[in-house]
């Protein structure tokens, strides 16, 4: 069975917070993985009412370098340090090494564990952490400074139907054997992966950082799991403003057939949601309203 993906959002609000909404920051958990996408001002007291603790963190895959996207990575890296993590820590943005390298100057004392920079954006779309279940991408948006998307990718897999194997006699290591070769002899007969197990379409989900309506982003989110994305007006204002209208995406959340679309990345001028709730619901249904400290599990 595939694990569990968990995604906790730790801050949904926009550029200015608000007592009810922290800064931008969303933890995506999978397995014994966990990847901080964002980290605005006060992420790492977030994580601590989430109870997750940050030692935990695999990378962290800053969007752009807004300071409600990033605020909260030197407070941080220095409680990495005083917490003694000595695993290296990579950091994930366009011009990553630009702002890691000046973030980590600031630290008198020095810390204790490496932080990494990983720069990308610099192509459409880019693999960038890849695993035997699961690949990561960045994927270049529409915003006002260099900006990327994420996407995390679980790999096809297959599942056994332990019925069916037992027809065949397949049991204990021979069935890790079947998934790994796709088939195996038994005697002097081939049976085939597909013959006792059904194959099950891997997951997505996507993060879209702050962008406007960018048509690379929806393509590659096409029937996502689930589609988080920046709807931080209603509608967009007069004024030119480098973000999405949350009705604008759910009407083509709509037509990329997403499964699940989260608006996030609220304006404080909606003091309550239902404004922003009454009028994506009327154009795609299975649109949810971000809250801090909301927890969503695909399983």
């Amino acid at each position: 069975m595939p694990e569990p993906i968990k995604i906790t959002f730790l801050g949904t609000g926009a550029a200015i917070p608000s007592l009810r909404r922290r800064p931008a920051a969303i933890l995506l958990h999978y397995g014994s993985d966990y990847f901080l996408m964002d980290c605005g001002e006060g992420t790492q007291i977030q994580m601590q009412k989430a109870r997750i603790s940050p030692m935990k963190l695999n990378a962290i895959l800053i969007t752009h370098w807004h300071a409600d996207h990033f605020a909260g990575l030197l407070p941080l890296i220095e409680t990495l340090h005083l917490s003694r993590r000595k695993d290296p820590l990579k950091v994930y943005g366009p011009e990553a090494s630009r702002f890691i390298d000046a973030l980590v100057e600031m630290s008198y004392w020095g810390i204790g564990f490496r932080v990494i920079p990983e720069d990308c954006g610099e192509e459409e779309i880019e693999k960038l952490i890849e695993t035997e279940t699961y690949t990561i991408y960045s994927i270049k948006v529409k915003h006002s400074v260099p900006s990327v998307g994420y996407c995390f990718e679980e790999k096809d897999h297959w599942n056994i139907d332990m019925k069916k194997a037992e027809k065949f006699g397949l049991k204990g290591k021979i069935l890790r054997e079947i998934k790994e070769r796709g088939q195996v002899k038994v005697e002097d007969k081939i049976i085939k992966l597909e013959q006792i197990a059904e194959k099950k379409k891997g997951r997505k989900i996507v993060y879209s950082g702050d962008t406007e309506i960018c048509k690379r982003l929806l393509e590659f989110s096409k029937e996502a799991d689930i589609l988080i994305h920046d709807g931080t007006f209603v509608e967009i204002p007069e004024e030119n403003r480098p973000h999405a209208s949350a009705v604008e995406v759910a009407r083509l959340a709509k037509k990329y057939k997403i499964k699940q679309l989260i608006i996030t990345h609220i304006s404080r001028r909606y003091m309550n949601e239902k404004e922003v709730h009454d009028a994506v619901k009327k154009v795609f249904k299975d649109t949810i309203i971000a809250k801090d400290m909301m927890k969503i599990v695909l399983k």
